[in-house]
């Protein structure tokens, strides 16, 4: 047994701390998990709740600090962790259910759900030895490109780097809280770039897995075909650590079939999706990957042109280190990135096959949103809530979902055919936005929501994507790049990933106060 260790959660530094680092200052008893615990509390209580008041958090757990102390316990007793993620903090996006904790969906309806049990990826992570936090803001059932929703009462999430721009959503408190340094990991979900957009926007790395990969069981679905959970955080490696520990079958998910092939295949290979990032440097320099020149904005829009010069700079350093990079073209690109959605189509009978679980709630989304908003934000999610009961009855539904098949195939023999290690683009084609750009119609085309996202291409597709810290603009705002494999391909872009980190190092913690 190991000696009893004095706290010590006021000497502990939180801000950029990784799993490594935490867990070592764990074995070198220089402080515990409850001290950690306390310390990432501590911050959010001093500068999310109050201070800069970034409103990343909703419902905080009263039994985290316990919990915590519960595993400091152990490696006292034993001298050993209770699995990869021993002692660390995760909030956890609030389109997943927590036990005991008020769980919204980004709903006002919601303000009172309190689950009885956990997702199933809640489960995992706290087998692993993770200490849920809490929840983060989500937008409004997931559907929504800015993080106002009705749970918070329409309070935007502040970006870390400047308060006066948004941090996107759907998983956008998920960001905001790890870019802020509020916990290490924090668990997103991607339907059409929910993880991904607000991982562009806060710095971050942030992985969308295969659809089924990791089981939706406890989240609020979108378009279940398309759904998947997934991990972000500040670094490649400590993604791919919360990656481990949330991937896997679930039989209340047939989806996760896709899970059940991934091991049967032997992935990841070595164990971990971590095992062999440190060769990622190498693999970077001797890559080749196509760029997606046709979704870069242009160069005419000062905020495309923004984005797209801190992308061709990361471009730039990558050539020089050895990668190399080729134009790429994909017929109807546009086409295939929109048509094939079906938010509209399916996302009511998705969202209603959840509520069914939820008796307590109202039973069916129509009942809770308006046919149609004048806050340009909300439109998409009016519609949303008064498509179709049965997806089957739009006449369009099956030609969308064949075209949809018909693209991914179109994605995968162009990777093949060239040899591509990963295709690249920006995540999306401007910076943060401003609040005030969610209500004066900046990105309504033709009375439409037309948000300038490149994330659905892989969405569409359902290959694996990980967006990593590019750089900055010159006032300051993140920018991320966005690398698409194939199916199953996770493993390879994460070690991608960690070259790019490697040698753009764009990372960088957010400015005073934070």
């Amino acid at each position: 047994m190991l000696p009893k260790q004095e706290p010590t959660a006021g000497m502990v530094e939180v801000r950029e701390i990784t799993i490594a680092q935490a867990q070592a200052g764990f074995k070198d008893r220089r402080f515990t998990a409850q001290d950690l615990v306390i310390a990432f509390l501590d911050r959010i209580a001093k500068s999310d709740e109050a201070g800069p008041r970034i409103n990343s958090t909703m419902a905080l757990s009263t039994t985290a600090i316990d919990e915590a102390a519960e595993l400091d316990n152990y490696l006292n007793e034993t001298g050993k962790f209770r699995g990869k993620l021993h002692g660390i903090p995760v909030l956890v996006k609030d389109q997943a259910d927590t036990k005991g904790m008020v769980t919204t969906y980004g709903s006002a309806v919601a303000k009172n759900n309190i689950p009885d049990e956990d997702a199933f990826v809640v489960t995992k992570l706290k087998a692993a030895g993770a200490v849920i936090l809490g929840k983060t803001t989500a937008a409004e059932w997931a559907t929504v490109w800015f993080s106002a929703n009705g749970a918070t009462d329409y309070e935007f999430t502040k970006n870390p780097y400047n308060f006066g721009h948004d941090v996107g959503a759907s998983s956008g408190g998920s960001g905001a809280a790890v870019a802020a340094n509020f916990t290490i990991l924090a668990v997103g979900e991607d339907t059409g770039g929910s993880i991904r957009v607000p991982s562009s926007f806060c710095n971050i790395v942030g992985l969308r897995a295969t659809p089924g990969l990791i089981s939706r069981t406890g989240f609020c679905p979108l378009i279940k075909v398309q759904d998947t959970p997934g991990p972000m955080a500040r670094t490649v490696t400590d993604c791919a650590l919360m990656l481990d520990s949330m991937v896997g079958f679930d039989p209340k998910d047939e989806f996760t079939g896709f899970a059940a092939t991934a091991a049967a295949l032997g992935l990841p290979k070595g164990g971990s999706y971590a095992a062999s990032l440190q060769d990622g440097v190498e693999k970077i320099k001797r890559a080749k990957i196509g760029v997606v020149r046709q979704k870069f904005g242009p160069d005419s829009d000062p905020s495309c042109n923004a984005v797209n010069k801190v992308v061709l700079a990361a471009i730039d350093k990558l050539q020089s280190a050895g990668t190399t990079f080729v134009d790429v073209h994909i017929e109807n690109l546009d086409h295939y990135m929109i048509y094939p959605l079906t938010y509209l189509q399916r996302s009511r009978s998705d969202i209603n096959s959840f509520l069914a679980t939820k008796p307590h709630l109202p039973q069916d989304i129509a009942d809770i949103l308006p046919e149609s908003s004048d806050i340009p934000y909300l439109k998409m999610l009016c519609a949303v809530a008064h498509g179709p009961e049965d997806p089957k009855s739009d006449p369009t539904y099956i030609d969308r979902t064949l075209q949809r098949d018909e693209f991914k195939r179109k994605v995968d023999c162009l990777i093949a055919s060239l040899g591509l290690d990963a295709l690249t683009l920006p995540d999306v084609r401007v910076p943060p936005p401003r609040f005030e750009d969610a209500l004066n119609g900046r990105f309504i085309k033709d009375g439409q929501e037309d948000f300038p996202t490149n994330t659905f291409l892989a969405s569409v597709t359902c290959h694996p994507a990980i967006s990593v810290p590019a750089g900055f603009t010159e006032d300051g705002l993140p920018v991320g790049m966005e690398f698409i494999g194939l199916q199953y391909q996770e493993q390879a872009l994460l070690e991608l990933a960690y070259g790019v980190e490697a040698i753009v190092g764009a990372r960088k913690a957010p400015p005073e106060p934070l």
